[in-house]
């Protein structure tokens, strides 16, 4: 599996090239997430191996269960799906950094785990731009009041912003949700960082063009996944 997930990992690079050579940006201002979720620390290994540092899962189980079986020098951890109070020690303990930081109560909770685990923890706030309400995150018009008072919580260190763009959308509907998160990210930044999680295997390049500083990348680089 290793010379399939270099194969395709060829393509994507190219594909961020690209990109990144079309908006006039380094190719090393993006940060590309590997995501591994469904695919077991043996596919992790496999794709260190094709030269990947940083890895993304969405669930807490499997992300205490990876970090645990590869040594923490290999790689970086991001979480990035939504999160439950009540299993916020476990990602303070295991995440480098956390992509979905959805409310205020969620905020109490990490700062607190991450006191106690004498760390500051870095954390995207998720913002819902495509403003669905199956989805987490704050709206536009939220960010900048919960951004006001995130100083309150002296150990999380918010980065950037994060957002999940309506997959069902056209391309250039995807592309406004984008282009407005970037200009979110320019109103707020000296209150939450300059960072940018956003695109996923479908629409990275998008992401890319409207100053994505992070993406997600899961079935490009591992291909289909036979469960959920």
């Amino acid at each position: 599996m290793v010379e399939a997930i270099a194969e395709r990992l060829t393509v994507v690079r190219e594909k961020i090239e690209a990109a990144c050579a079309r908006a006039g940006r380094s190719v090393d201002s993006v940060t590309l997430i590997a995501v591994t979720k469904t695919f077991p620390a043996a596919v992790v290994e496999q794709a260190i191996a094709a030269g990947l540092r940083d890895f993304g899962e969405n669930k807490v189980q499997e992300l205490t269960a990876k970090a645990a079986a590869i040594p923490p020098e290999k790689c970086r951890w991001h979480m990035i799906g939504h999160l439950q109070r009540n299993k916020a020690r476990q990602v303070v303990r295991c995440a480098d950094t956390f992509h979905a930081l959805d409310s205020r109560r969620l905020a109490a909770a990490l700062d607190r785990q991450a006191k106690a685990q004498d760390r500051v923890l870095p954390c995207f706030v998720q913002v819902n731009v495509s403003r669905e309400p199956t989805k987490s995150g704050f709206l536009a018009e939220d960010v900048g009041s919960f951004l006001m008072s995130i100083g309150q919580w002296d150990n999380l260190k918010p980065v950037g912003l994060m957002t999940l763009a309506a997959h069902w959308q056209s391309g250039q509907d995807v592309r406004g949700q984008f282009r407005q998160m970037r200009q979110l990210r320019d109103r707020y930044e000296h209150l939450g960082g300059t960072a940018l999680s956003m695109g996923m295997s479908g629409d990275y390049e998008l992401a890319i063009a409207e100053g994505a500083t992070h993406i997600r990348v899961g079935s490009a680089i591992f291909g289909p996944r036979t469960r959920y």
